[in-house]
């Protein structure tokens, strides 16, 4: 009979079982698994934290900037106004219709405005994005009949950021300044030609003749070429117009004036495109006569920022369907 088939007595305690002593290569082996483990869940905690800060600092950041840019400047006694328009003008930018025309109606609101200052330093932009702010300009003249409103051009005042200062009473420049620049373009590339040399085709269904209008890749027909001058010159007329409106009789007009040719700020006042020479504060101190000036300019915050181009994001599609992204430009 073998030990394993051996019978215990009663009551004696079952045989213990074989021990067996693990390695230095298994201690090891379980011992770096370990530490690794560890190691994992510290670093999984430090994420975590800094995931949560991070969301946290973007919650914080959104409500100050909302907080900061609702609120209206404090304001104590007589001041002159001043609005900024810098940079491009465009519907997604600091210097679109939506923010310059709320911080007009803000510094025009405000009950201790003497004059508001458009202070301007643009080398264009959009027409549609202009035209707006030039009337919500000329709408808040006619409300305010007591408050001057005074464009002061810095480096640059061309294009439709001179659409924009015409609708002033006055505009004010630097000898220097580059004023003028009343002409519309429209710009992009042409790849067919290339195409053809590489012996690449394009394949392009349309449902419409012209639903491929100014497509880069396709070749431009006449007649939609005299289309699109036909766009252009249409705006060139409104941005005329709008410039003779604002201008009256100051204006001295050749046939160069409306040809697109931009201007020194000193060229520009011989020519009835300004009225003088001057900046912003000096502008309120000797033209104003209130030194005091207070900033009325507002910026976009975070939360208007994504709200923005998450919109735009949707919003442009039509748009680049019809004029491909970095393929034209109209302005």
């Amino acid at each position: 009979m073998s030990d394993s088939d051996k019978t215990l007595p009663p009551g004696s305690p079952p045989p213990a079982p074989s021990t067996h002593a693990p390695s230095p290569w298994e201690r090891n082996v379980l011992e770096r698994l370990v530490l690794d483990i560890v190691a994992e869940r510290r670093r999984a905690r430090r994420w975590g934290i800094f995931f949560r800060m991070c969301v946290l600092g973007l919650v914080l950041a959104g409500i100050a900037s909302l907080y900061l840019g609702e609120r209206s400047p404090g304001v104590a006694g007589p001041h002159t106004a001043v609005v900024e328009l810098q940079g491009e003008i465009s519907a997604t930018g600091n210097a679109s219709a939506d923010n310059i025309d709320q911080s007009l109606r803000d510094a025009f609101d405000a009950p201790q405005t003497r004059a508001v200052i458009l202070a301007i330093n643009s080398p264009g932009g959009s027409p549609v994005q202009a035209s707006r702010i030039n009337a919500e300009i000329g709408r808040l003249r006619a409300l305010h009949r007591n408050i001057p409103v005074y464009a002061v051009c810095d480096e640059a005042c061309a294009s439709a950021a001179y659409y924009v200062a015409v609708a002033a009473d006055r505009i004010y420049v630097n000898p220097a300044s580059l004023v003028g620049s009343i002409g519309v373009l429209m710009n992009g590339f042409g790849f067919s030609g290339l195409m053809d040399k590489l012996g690449i085709t394009r394949r392009l269904l349309t449902a419409g003749a012209n639903k491929g209008f100014m497509d880069p890749f396709s070749p431009m027909t006449p007649k939609q070429r005299q289309y699109a001058q036909t766009m252009l010159d249409q705006i060139h007329q409104q941005f005329i117009a709008a410039v003779e409106k604002g201008r009256g009789a100051r204006l001295k007009v050749d046939d160069q004036t409306f040809s697109g040719l931009v201007w020194t700020g000193q060229s520009a006042v011989q020519q009835g495109l300004a009225d003088g020479f001057g900046d912003t504060n000096s502008v309120a101190r000797d033209i104003v006569k209130e030194p005091h000036v207070v900033d009325y300019t507002r910026h976009e915050n975070v939360v208007d920022r994504l709200a923005q181009r998450f919109g735009a994001a949707i919003g442009m599609g039509a748009a680049r369907e019809a004029l491909p992204a970095g393929a034209w430009v109209l302005r």
